[in-house]
């Protein structure tokens, strides 16, 4: 095994090419590079993956009040849902696919212009946000774009998203305003709730993600263990396959891709805000593997841009609850956190708990 000097040397040299994993394996490599050590907290030691039936939610095929008594009783077992009636059309879904398929597989020349580490760029290319800090990087590519409340320009998304990605978002933001609605009347407050009063329909951040085949799938991941830093994230994946969410904090679920489906995973800031025992974030990973390429498309709903600094994430205690169980943050701290530590298999919001 490298020393930490010899692996960071060796990420820092991975990090120059800008070609991230896809440039590893366009230059043939038959092996997990040794400077990407196996996530051992995150790889399965002792059962395989339990196959059962995620909860379905369909928009269209019950009543509103079905609806938020179908979302108080999945609450606590289930943080993931696959959506039907979402209001975006299924050849949109595979247009927005392909777009980010086809941006990652430029030239590694014509994508170095978009590949960074700051933070502050509302479009960013990169493999592993959390690279340097990070105890195992991830065979994953991605591309980040800032989305809302101020959008990049045309001209800084890429040309290959250009044309799908804003009408994408702005459909997928809408059903995510719907979604705060249901989740408002589940949590028995008024239906603007979460929009209006707790400004859960800040910010968007769009994520689209590129998972090579890989030679070597059992030592590595394509995404470790972890819940997402996010009110909730609707994603898309293409047929491939690999999502696993953790049930019961001891079995991995499989969620097959299902075409015109998306899944809605509750993430840490609903958890922080519901104050944990009403809308828990779901820790997933997603499994490598010797097909691919495997595409996703992730929309994290968080409040964005300067407004992270002030805007405050405040449990929910209502008159059943004598107590807060988390102290209130900002988004800005929470998301400084999550990225410090990585994905390194543990809650972000364990650094929270009162």
């Amino acid at each position: 095994m490298a020393s930490d000097h010899e692996r960071l040397r060796a990420l820092k040299a991975f990090d120059d090419t800008k070609a991230g994993v896809k440039g590893l394996v366009d230059a043939g490599v038959t092996a997990v590079p040794l400077y990407l050590p196996p996530p051992t907290r995150a790889l399965p030691v002792d059962a395989e993956p339990h196959n059962f039936a995620i909860p379905v939610i369909d928009l269209a095929g019950a009543e509103r009040a079905e609806l938020v008594a179908q979302l108080k009783q999945q609450r606590r077992r289930w943080a993931s849902s696959r959506l039907w009636n979402h209001g975006v059309p299924e050849d949109m879904l595979a247009e927005m696919l392909a777009a980010v398929r086809s941006f990652i597989e430029e030239p590694a020349e014509a994508k170095a212009p978009y590949y960074t580490r700051d933070f502050g760029r509302r479009v960013r290319y990169q493999s592993n946000f959390d690279l340097f800090q990070s105890p195992a990087a991830n065979w994953r590519d991605s591309l980040y774009m800032e989305m809302a409340p101020d959008p990049p320009a045309p001209e800084e998304i890429p040309p290959a998203c250009r044309g799908v990605a804003p009408e994408y978002v702005r459909l997928v933001r809408e059903l995510y305003r719907a979604l705060l609605g249901l989740l408002s009347e589940a949590l028995g407050l008024r239906r603007g709730y979460l929009e209006q009063d707790a400004a859960c329909l800040d910010g968007l951040n769009f994520a689209g993600h590129y998972y090579p085949a890989c030679p070597e799938p059992h030592l590595t991941l394509g995404t470790t263990r972890h819940s997402d830093p996010s009110f909730l994230t609707v994603l898309l994946q293409d047929a491939v396959g690999g999502l696993q969410v953790l049930v019961d904090g001891k079995k991995w679920v499989e969620v097959p891709a299902v075409a015109g489906a998306l899944v809605v995973n509750v993430g840490d800031f609903l958890q922080l805000v519901s104050n944990d025992d009403r809308f828990r974030s779901v820790e997933h990973r997603v499994v490598a593997s010797s097909v691919g390429p495997r595409i996703s498309v992730a929309c994290f709903f968080r409040t964005s841009g300067a407004a992270a600094s002030t805007r405050v994430l405040r449990p929910i205690v209502t008159g059943g609850e004598s107590e807060a169980r988390y102290r209130s943050t900002t988004v800005e701290e929470l998301l400084r956190h999550y990225r410090a530590k990585g994905l390194d298999g543990t809650s972000a919001l364990q650094h929270f708990k009162l």
